[in-house]
Order: structure tokens, then sequence, then C-alpha cells
């Protein structure tokens, strides 16, 4: 496991997928960029192509320490009939099989990660501020248990090729699945990666580590 991470961390920036610990304060709110207040209206009566236009990952803008640190990505895999939306907290981009890959870390517990193995695709979604509370709430309760995907605000859309996402969204990223490698507490030099694989084993299903998702970049949407 080792050597496939160390091949594919050629341009990985660290950033969030397993829990929504981050607090958004009053000051960073007031000192967002343009791109985090959504300023068109009627955006559940717009389509896909209205609101979102398709670019190369390498024309992505974006600042990734904002983006990754401050913000929150939702993961969403499934069908019309039956998918389920997490709140993402660690994981990273990249370059395997020279190809631009996104990579996550989940517990094995996960609900959204079933769904992932059954589709083989996923989104990766970002949103403006203005949805934080809207997008955390993904990460309060888990699907399996719950209605959860009903009692979001945000308004659910597919994309051309099939994924499911939302049109509050900044940014898109959409994933083909690649490779799903579980996590060993013997691979981590560090202390506190050990214990967190361990706790995380004992949290989730008691059977299994996290997990790590590599998918590759399929298409990238931004906002128009």
């Amino acid at each position: 496991m080792k050597k496939f991470l160390s091949a594919i961390i050629m341009t990985t920036f660290l950033f969030s997928c397993g829990g929504a610990h981050k607090d958004t304060t009053s000051s960073e709110k007031s000192t967002t960029d343009s791109t985090d207040v959504i300023t068109y209206a009627d955006v559940k009566d717009k389509s896909f192509d209205d609101l979102f236009r398709k670019v190369e990952p390498t024309e992505l803008t974006e600042n990734v320490f904002k983006l990754v640190g401050k913000d929150y990505s939702v993961i969403t895999a499934g069908s019309d009939s039956l998918y389920n939306s997490m709140t993402a907290s660690w994981g990273g981009w990249g370059q395997l099989f020279e190809v631009p890959v996104t990579w996550c870390f989940l517990n094995a517990s996960r609900y959204t990660l079933e769904f992932i193995k059954k589709e083989q695709s996923y989104t990766m979604t970002y949103f403006p501020d203005q949805f934080k509370d809207q997008v955390i709430a993904f990460g309060s309760k888990s699907g399996r248990s719950s209605d959860k995907m009903k009692e979001t605000t945000l308004t659910y859309v597919k994309t051309p090729s099939g994924n499911i996402t939302y049109k509050e969204a900044k940014l898109i990223i959409e994933c083909k699945l690649v490779e799903i490698t579980e996590t060993n507490p013997k691979d981590f030099y560090s202390e506190k990666g050990k214990e967190f694989v361990e706790k995380g084993k004992k949290d989730g299903n008691g059977k299994e580590y996290h997990k790590l998702v590599f998918g590759d970049i399929t298409a990238v949407w931004i906002r128009k």
C-alpha cells in the first residue's frame, strides 16, 4: 500500500473527508469572495446546463487550501431511486496512471461507501458558504438509519453522465472508482495515525480499518 500511496501523491493536497469538525466564524463569512455567494436567482428552476460549464482539472482557479481547509466536500453516490450524500473531510487530489485523480479517507462503515462500490462512480461537490449548514447536516446522521436525504433543502440534479449532485454547488468533480484500499495501523509511522485508524475501526463496523478510495476525475464543472 505504501508504494501505491507514494505513486499517487504527486500533486496531492490534503483535505477533509470524514467529519465536519471545523467551525465557520462570522469573520470568515464576512471575508468570503464572490465565488462564495450564489448571486443568480431561481436556482431550483434552472437546468444543469443553465448553471454549470465544464472545465479541465488544470483550469481550476480555486484556492485549494481554502476549498479544502475551510470548505467541505459532499460525496454523493447512488441512483435516482436511492442515493446518499456524506460530508467529507480527509483526502486529496493528484496524478495516478497518467490521469488526474481524487482520493479520500473513509470509515469502512460509511453508508455512501456502499453506493460507491455498487455504482463505481460518484461526485465530490463543493458549496458556497451560505449552504454550510446544509452541508454539515449530511454528516450529522447516517442515511442508513434516517431520511436525511429527504430533509435537505439542496436541490438534487443529475450531471449529463448521470451522476448525482446539487444545483447549489460552486464546483463539482465527477469520479470513476479506480481502487479501494484498506489502511493498516502497521503502515503508519506516527502514533497519531495508528491511534486514529484503530479508533475508526472500533467506532465503525468493528471489523475493518478506514478505506482509501481512489477515483479517476471524469469531469469537472464550475458555476457559470
